[in-house]
């Protein structure tokens, strides 16, 4: 799919209100790809209006049904798998091999996830006289990013479904081909004309139209802690669930008795993963002190293994960030770095050796970092890593817990009554021990300004549901 020109509203693909094109750039060529059209109010309207009368039927829809409708949609994902892996590569930089690979696989991840949730899910409990209820909570808005565009779009459309909630979807701009073959996905597999609807926007225009209208009864933001604060006001006049999931600047703590080889090598190929551009990615790695030197060291012989290049290529390690604007604001950020004193261990501003276009980072590495400069506060969403002293610890924990974000966290060692203390003291809503993954069962959201929602699994589908109190009389 090269372009897609109309709106997915009420089950049909329908015109803009008013044409406004926008291209969509391939980042490793910096050319024009496709295009899309930005919506207005006026197209929102309509697309809320679709959801809102489709809610009345679907969301009395019975558990076997939505099952039923969850695997035609497996099914139906699986014929365009290739099809996604390829446009998501072309449109945000991934290489093939990472799209394929992890980029498109989220897709029926979630939805096999949403399967077995929903299967074992009771919506209905008795407490006493009292019965509890877990209903649909209504009409949603989703405004989704870039950087693992299929992996947030299928977390909030996908569990809303089970729950029996319809839906308007703003996908990013910046990557938004691979949200219209999910609509066309869902379409597919039978999804009601109504329940799932797709508008193409901006965050201030199309966002703004979703997070303050009033039909809407909750918004569900992946993005950037700036911007979610924006939806968060949108929606408060209207008194509006809104659920986040916002940036991280995550700490990864290197116990003194870890395997300093593998811990510090998984950290930093961790950082570089998807070009840097993922919110739970690592980036703030603490070593002790007296072995600083030892962990540089191993840090900047795995960056230098690093291959930046063409997403077709299978030699490639990563591709391009996403766009010029990304591009600049981690240029900026490196150099930010430099300014302040940090060691460039590795890497630096300016295009990678070889390479004339395309928005290619190098992997960039400081030593020497302390917790309050830039480099170490602000989310650079980029290839780039702070390693950052500590004397014990308790001194790593203070420093882990430094910082405005909670999104995750992680800790190497061999003392499991060590990890676990760590683990537990680090102000995060996930935290990895000793390069442990993700689990699509567990809950996945932060702390502070990281967000205040959680997804996959069943707590991912309980951010959809109401619970309702009925009070029974009791009777002899």
């Amino acid at each position: 799919m090269k372009s897609c020109l109309n709106f997915y509203i009420n089950g049909a693909w329908v015109a803009p209100n008013k044409p406004q094109p926008y291209d969509v750039i391939n980042p490793a060529t910096e050319a024009v790809i496709g295009q899309i059209m930005l919506g207005n109010q006026h197209d929102v309207d309509q697309a809320v209006a679709a959801a809102k009368a489709a809610f009345p039927s679907f969301s009395r829809t019975t558990k076997a049904e939505r099952v039923a409708l969850l695997e035609a949609i497996l099914v139906s994902y699986k014929k365009r798998y290739s099809e996604m892996a390829e446009t998501i590569s072309e449109e945000m930089g991934a290489p093939l091999s990472l799209s394929k690979a992890a980029q498109a696989a989220m897709g029926p991840a979630h939805i096999s996830t949403a399967i077995e949730t929903l299967k074992n899910y009771s919506f209905e409990e008795q407490r006493g006289t009292v019965t509890l209820r877990r209903e649909p909570i209504g009409v949603c808005g989703f405004i989704t990013p870039w950087n693992w565009p299929i992996n947030q779009i299928a977390c909030k459309v996908i569990p809303a479904l089970a729950a029996g909630c319809t839906m308007v979807l703003k996908p990013s701009e910046v990557a938004p081909l691979n949200a219209a073959i999910f609509a066309e996905i869902l379409h597919d597999a039978g999804v009601p004309p109504g329940v799932f609807n797709l508008v193409n926007g901006d965050g201030p225009t199309v966002g703004n139209a979703l997070s303050s209208h009033p039909d809407i009864d909750m918004m569900s933001f992946t993005g950037s802690t700036r911007a979610g604060i924006q939806v968060a006001k949108a929606a408060a006049d209207t008194v509006k669930r809104v659920s986040q999931e916002l940036g991280g600047k995550s700490a990864n703590i290197i116990l003194d008795d870890a395997d300093f080889n593998t811990a510090i090598a998984r950290g930093v190929q961790s950082v570089c993963l998807n070009s840097g551009q993922s919110c739970n990615a690592p980036t703030r790695m603490l070593v002790p002190a007296a072995r600083h030197d030892e962990a540089v060291a191993i840090a900047k012989a795995t960056a230098l293994q690093v291959v930046v290049g063409d997403p077709k290529a299978d030699t490639t390690t990563i591709g391009p960030v996403v766009s010029k604007v990304q591009f600049d604001k981690i240029q900026h950020l490196i150099q930010a770095g430099i300014n302040e004193g940090a060691t460039l261990v590795c890497g630096g501003t300016g295009l990678p050796a070889g390479l004339t276009a395309g928005y290619y980072v190098q992997p960039t590495i400081f030593a020497g970092v302390n917790n309050q400069m830039i480099i170490a506060r602000e989310e650079v969403f980029g290839p780039v890593l702070a390693i950052l002293p500590y004397h014990d610890d308790e001194d790593a924990i203070a420093i882990a817990n430094d910082t405005v974000y909670g999104l995750s966290g992680y800790v190497s060692g061999t003392d499991p009554a060590r990890l676990a203390h760590v683990a537990n003291s680090l102000r995060a809503g996930n935290v990895h021990v000793n390069g442990a993954g993700l689990d699509f069962q567990a809950p996945f959201g932060g702390y502070k300004q990281s967000g205040n929602g959680r997804e996959w699994g069943e707590f991912g589908m309980e951010e959809f549901l109401e619970v309702k109190a009925v009070m029974n009389l009791a009777t002899a």
